[in-house]
């Protein structure tokens, strides 16, 4: 059993201390970048086939009589359409006076056209940190220097 006792004359207290290690960090800059744009044009020519119909119509004269208009058909790649039209007789009778024939033609073109195309590039600049007389840590009781060159 250990007992306590006062402190006599005699006897001095010496107080004991230990270090305590105190870490943080900081954020530095290193350094800096500098990002430009540039706009450049350029001339481009391209080149397109266009297709478009044309149709071409031939009468055929017919003239003769019918009970019903006839109905458009095909043959091959003609579309005929009879027109019939009413004669004026001692009686009335329908009368074929004409077909029309079409044809569908197909022509192909090239058209040819110039335009301005533009496009942007990037270019990258590396810029030096900024120099710093004192910089200070989280800890106030330490003050830190950069390296001397």
């Amino acid at each position: 059993m250990s007992t306590e006792r006062p402190p006599s004359e005699h006897e001095q207290t010496i107080p004991l201390y230990d270090e305590v290690l105190s870490v943080g960090k900081r954020a530095v800059e290193r350094g800096r970048v500098r990002i430009t744009t540039e706009v450049r044009e350029r001339e481009e020519t391209v080149e397109q086939e266009l297709d478009s119909d044309s149709v071409e119509v031939v009468r055929v004269p017919v003239g003769r009589p019918v009970e019903v208009a006839p109905e458009p058909r095909h043959e091959g790649d003609v579309l005929i359409i009879p027109v019939v039209e009413e004669e004026l007789v001692v009686t009335k009778r329908l009368v074929l006076r004409e077909e029309l024939h079409i044809r569908k033609r197909t022509t192909r073109r090239t058209e040819r056209v110039t335009e301005t195309l533009r496009s942007e590039e990037a270019s990258v600049e590396r810029l030096p940190a900024p120099e710093t007389a004192h910089i200070q840590s989280k800890n106030p009781e330490t003050l830190e220097t950069p390296p001397q060159e």
